[in-house]
C-alpha cells in the first residue's frame, strides 16, 4: 500500500510540475508577445512641391526628373521590402474621405503631374504594396508667426531677432547648397539626419518659447501649438496602428518628424526603423 500510495503522490507531483512549466512557458509566451514592439519607419522630409508655408524659403528641387523619378522607384522599392501595414501621411484627418478619393485616382497621371511627396513616395510605396489607402494624420492649429515677430520687437529682443535671422537664414543655406549637389536620396537621409532633427526642434525652445516680456505668452502659445499639433498627428498613429500591425511607415514634414521621434522614445509600444537602415 505504501508503495502504491507513493508513487501515486510521485506521479501527481509530476503532473503538478508539467502543468505549472506548461502556465509558465504560456505565461512567457504571452508576456513576450504582449511586449514585442512595432517597428515604425519614420521619415521627414522636405516639402518636394515646395509650397512656400514654411518660415524658411528654400528653393524647388526638381522632383520630376528622370533621376528623381528613378530614385524614388528605389526608394519605393525598399520600403516595400520592408512591409509597412500602414502608411501614414501629413493630409488632414478630417478630410480622409477626400484622400480616398486621391488614392484611387489614376496614378500615372498623378506621377506626372503631382509633385507632393505624399503622392510621389507614399502613394508609390502604398500601391506596391497592394494597399487599400494612405491614412491621413495631420491636425492643424493655430501658427501666428507674424503675431512672434510683434512681441519680439515690442520686447525689445535685438539679440535674439539676431538669432531668429540667422536660423532662419541656416536652414535655407543647408536646403539651397544641396539642391543641385546631392541626389534626392541624400538629401532624404539629410532631413532624416540627428542633427538635422535636432536643429528643427532647437528653434522652438531657444527662440520662439523666449519671445515677448515677461507678460506676454504669445512665444511659448505658438510652441504649445505646434506640440499639440503634433501631439494630435501622434494620437492618431497610435490609435488607427491595431493590434495586428507589426510595422507602420509615417511620412511627415522634416519639423513633424523630429517632435513624433521624441514622442516615440517614450512609447514602449513603438521602436523607430532608420530610412538609412531600409535603404541601405
Amino acid at each position: 500500500m505504501k508503495s502504491a500510495d507513493t508513487f501515486a503522490m510521485n506521479l501527481k507531483t509530476n503532473t503538478m510540475q508539467k502543468i505549472i512549466l506548461l502556465l509558465a512557458f504560456l505565461t512567457f509566451n504571452l508576456s513576450s508577445a504582449q511586449t514585442k514592439k512595432k517597428q515604425i519607419l519614420l521619415i521627414g522630409t522636405f516639402h518636394y512641391a515646395n509650397p512656400g508655408r514654411d518660415i524658411a524659403q528654400v528653393k524647388a528641387f526638381d522632383i520630376m526628373s528622370d533621376k528623381s523619378q528613378k530614385e524614388l522607384e528605389t526608394m519605393s522599392d525598399k520600403i516595400k521590402k520592408f512591409g509597412p501595414d500602414k502608411i501614414f501621411v501629413e493630409w488632414k484627418y478630417s478630410k480622409q474621405a477626400e484622400l480616398d478619393k486621391f488614392y484611387n485616382k489614376n496614378t500615372d497621371s498623378l506621377f506626372k503631374s503631382d509633385k507632393n511627396e505624399i503622392t510621389q513616395l507614399a502613394l508609390r510605396t502604398a500601391k506596391k504594396l497592394k494597399h487599400t489607402k494612405l491614412y491621413g494624420i495631420d491636425y492643424r492649429t493655430r501658427f501666428p508667426y507674424d503675431s512672434l515677430m510683434m512681441s519680439m520687437e515690442k520686447a525689445n529682443q535685438k539679440d535674439l531677432m539676431k538669432i531668429n535671422d540667422e536660423s532662419t537664414k541656416e536652414s535655407e543655406n543647408q536646403h539651397n547648397q544641396r539642391i543641385g549637389k546631392i541626389s534626392l536620396i541624400d538629401m532624404m537621409l539629410f532631413y532624416n539626419k540627428k542633427e538635422t532633427e535636432n536643429q528643427n526642434i532647437q528653434w522652438y525652445l531657444e527662440v520662439a518659447n523666449r519671445t515677448g516680456n515677461p507678460d506676454d505668452f504669445t512665444g511659448a502659445s505658438l510652441v504649445s501649438n505646434w506640440y499639440k499639433r503634433n501631439l494630435y498627428m501622434y494620437s492618431l498613429v497610435q490609435k488607427l496602428t491595431e493590434s495586428k500591425d507589426e510595422k507602420v511607415m509615417v511620412l511627415l514634414g522634416a519639423g513633424h518628424a523630429a517632435m513624433l521621434r521624441e514622442f516615440i522614445k517614450h512609447d514602449p509600444t513603438f521602436e523607430i526603423v532608420e530610412l538609412s537602415s531600409v535603404l541601405k
